[in-house]
């Protein structure tokens, strides 16, 4: 249910995207496009997902705030000032928001993967402090890599690869790390202390 609360908002913006790409809507005497009209209803559906995640655990990660807040600022912007570069723009602030929040931490000798993270993948500290590493890099990369796809490609190619190539891309990130979450794996008996603690 979680997983579906999650993802549904992004698959309906795409579903809704396909088909209404080539349309476009005059409302309250301006011109909006099938891609601004889409964006304009992907924000409360982005809010009514995130607080059924709320009811439904009680609880919201830091990332989801972020996602959330950044949704809203940045898809309001691209509706009001009918530019839907500025949506476009949202994957990157995101990325890079991460990237420096983790930096940050990184620099302070912590790793705030783990505090999000932590009760889930027992590992290691020094785990943590590679794994976080590689992730504030990898955040780098994916921003670098939005900037260039919807600079350079069709607004249709920048849809699918935020709906499809980036959690892809996310997926495949962490699959990689599968001889770090061996390696630095807590034995059982301290992965039950860590997370008592």
């Amino acid at each position: 249910m979680k997983a579906l609360l999650e993802f549904g908002p992004i698959i309906a913006f795409f579903a809704g995207y396909v088909l209404l790409k080539d349309r476009s809507f005059a409302i309250a005497g301006a011109e909006y496009s099938g891609f601004l009209v889409v964006t304009a209803a992907f924000i409360p559906l982005m809010i009514a997902s995130t607080a059924a995640i709320w009811a439904l655990t009680g609880r919201l990660s830091p990332m989801q705030i972020v996602t959330l807040v950044l949704v809203v600022v940045f898809g309001g912007l691209s509706v009001w000032l009918q530019d839907e570069r500025l949506f476009k723009m949202k994957p990157t602030a995101i990325y890079l928001i991460f990237a420096a929040i983790l930096g940050f931490g990184l620099a302070r000798g912590e790793s705030y993967l783990k505090l999000v993270l932590g009760e889930a993948l027992p590992m290691k500290a020094e785990g943590w402090m590679i794994l976080t590493k590689r992730m504030t890099g990898f955040f780098i990369l994916l921003a670098i890599a939005n900037e260039g796809i919807w600079r350079s490609f069709s607004t249709e190619t920048w849809v699918s690869f935020k709906t499809f190539g980036l959690p892809i891309a996310l997926f495949a990130f962490l699959m990689t790390q599968g001889k770090l979450f061996e390696a630095q794996a807590l034995p059982k008996d301290d992965a039950s202390k860590d997370a008592g603690n």
